[in-house]
């Protein structure tokens, strides 16, 4: 959000927090959203947070509600605080694996888990994150050189509605007006009348610059901002129309004899190594510099990493730990002493993830996951399982780690019972862990055959399955032409990473995003263009109209992504049903 900071809230005493009520609500709405970030985490490798919407629709149930019934409790702000914290604790459960590890594991070892199996292991490592973000609260929330841009971006939209409650209902229609545009959209694409996804020629179909009717692509433009935006657009341009005529030109990839339309998945084979690279070193360059900054003010404020361990949550966060290593043991064959290896290795990696959240607002899940594989690949080289899953353990954690912190800074402001709100964070993972891998395996039945193709593109599942390859087969398994884009794309991401984190924000606003352009290698063109297009008109909008879309525009595009995800998912059940 680009309004000013929020007034400092007035503290009042609590009255409701942990109400039955508030947590249904963040119950039922964690429901109806995860899906959502599960459907666009296979789309396009990136999720939603899904706070400001959680807290605009309880705001505007429970008022209404209340208006027509004297009876009627007021809902109060912490019971909005504790809504979205379920909901929005569902809804991450998605940096637990299931959009990225566990069907990398799947491609590799041909082994697919089943449903009890995967729910038990997403939420193991989602609830150990919440034991390493209790124990770091104290530190982190007292550093007053971390500002959880998240967390304080949640607490401005949770003051604003109950100052000014015409602004939410208004934000609710908009909200609900481009969910229904988009649900109906995709329901008429898949059910009534497919809609053409024509290209200019047949060159370009065939290296995927055709249409996509996709308006949770638009949405996520609209989200994404313009220098993101355009990035995805030169990254297209460079990786589809240029390699991949190249590549082509040189028979450096066979199409088959009779191949016609997008071929998606003959040249991301070859494509992705490049935009992998990119991605991963500018992502650990990056991390690298950011650490350095931190560790200096760490030190310069007399800060820690971490808390000495209070004897209350001792048990939980033990149980905690006993999950993830005996699950690591039980599902992945994994040698219990390599698997408590995981434990120490997740907890420093959460907390360094938890940092650079505060202190920029964006979650390094990627690089932490990578960082992880880059360990594992050399104390147990040539594992897949370990490589893909105790990294796993590290990425999950973190992921969950830093969306609680983000509600420990929303809570701290306004007087609310941390124990309480990990009570929520437990109650969300316990949901999102269930509902996910259920709509995961709704999505994709059939993961070697359906993934890394341009119906689901999954990136971040190409990104983790091509790192452990590499370190599982070393370099020389590829071709002298792979081996190149690959040493390119490295040096490339570097560069970006390092100028990124060094340049003054006003300056590196006009780089390159190197997270988008090594994206924009592993997603079909067609992707990439809706969603340059949607950040281009958001960004037009706001030239012309700069107040409405600073009220509107999220939520429009929130409501863009909902409604062709969650049509999307149900989609896939009716199918899966009629087989």
């Amino acid at each position: 959000m680009t309004s000013a900071s929020p007034a400092t809230p007035q503290v009042t005493p609590v009255e409701r927090e942990l109400s039955l009520r508030a947590v249904i609500t963040g119950t039922l709405l964690g429901i109806l959203l995860t899906p959502s970030n599960v459907y666009a985490g296979l789309k396009i490798g990136w999720s939603f947070n899904m706070s400001i919407i959680a807290l605009l629709v309880g705001y505007a149930l429970w008022q209404g509600l209340s208006k027509r019934s004297c009876a009627q409790l007021p809902w109060t702000l912490h019971e909005s605080n504790i809504n979205q914290t379920v909901a929005s604790a569902a809804a991450s459960i998605i940096s637990g694996g299931l959009v990225a590890p566990i069907p990398a594991y799947t491609l590799l070892t041909g082994n697919q888990l089943d449903a009890l199996p995967m729910i038990a292991w997403v939420f193991s490592v989602s609830f150990l994150g919440i034991w390493i973000a209790w124990y770091l609260r104290p530190s982190l929330l007292n550093d007053r050189a971390l500002k959880f841009p998240e967390g304080m971006a949640t607490l401005e939209t949770l003051l604003h509605i109950y100052n000014h409650g015409r602004e939410a209902a208004s934000r609710l229609k908009v909200l609900l007006g481009a969910a229904l545009l988009s649900a109906g959209v995709k329901w008429m694409d898949t059910f009534l009348w497919a809609i053409p996804r024509g290209s200019p020629s047949a060159q370009l179909e065939r290296l995927t610059f055709t249409a996509d009717p996709s308006l949770l692509l638009v949405g996520f433009g609209g989200i994404i901002g313009i220098r993101v935006g355009l990035t995805l657009l030169l990254g297209a341009l460079l990786a589809w129309g240029g390699l991949g005529s190249w590549l082509l030109a040189q028979d450096l990839v066979t199409l088959p004899a009779d191949s016609s339309g997008p071929q998606f998945a003959a040249l991301v084979e070859w494509l992705l190594w490049p935009g992998v690279s990119l991605m991963v070193c500018s992502t650990l360059a990056s991390l690298a510099i950011r650490l350095t900054a931190l560790r200096r003010s760490t030190r310069s404020a007399g800060g820690t990493l971490w808390t000495v361990p209070k004897p209350g949550p001792a048990a939980a966060f033990l149980l905690s730990i006993g999950l993830v290593v005996s699950l690591q043991s039980l599902l992945f064959g994994i040698n219990l002493w390599m698997a408590l290896l995981t434990i120490p290795l997740a907890i420093c990696l959460a907390a360094v993830a938890a940092r650079v959240v505060g202190a920029t607002g964006i979650p390094p899940i990627g690089a932490i996951g990578h960082l992880s594989q880059l360990s594992f690949g050399i104390v147990a080289p040539g594992q897949v399982p370990i490589n893909l899953m105790s990294a796993n353990t590290a990425g999950g954690a973190a992921g969950q780690c830093t969306d609680l912190m983000n509600d420990f800074k929303v809570g701290k402001a306004i007087g609310a019972t941390p124990h309480k709100q990990v009570i929520a964070q437990v109650l969300g993972i316990f949901i999102g862990s269930i509902v996910g891998v259920f709509a995961y395996l709704a999505l994709i039945p059939d993961p070697q055959s359906m993934l890394l193709t341009e119906e689901w593109p999954a990136p971040a599942v190409a990104t983790w399955k091509a790192v452990a390859m590499t370190l599982s087969h070393g370099l020389d398994s590829l071709s002298a032409s792979i081996r190149w884009a690959i040493a390119i794309g490295g040096v490339v991401g570097i560069v970006l990473g390092v100028l990124d984190s060094t340049l003054p924000a006003h300056r590196a606003r006009y780089l390159p995003s190197a997270a988008a352009l090594g994206l924009a290698f592993v997603l079909p063109a067609s992707v990439s263009l809706m969603m340059a297009l949607g950040a281009i008109l958001t960004w037009l909008v706001s030239c012309r109209w700069p107040s409405i879309t600073e009220r509107f525009a999220i939520t429009a595009a929130a409501g863009l992504i909902a409604g062709e995800s969650v049509t999307g998912v149900g989609a896939s059940l009716w199918a899966m049903l009629g087989r």
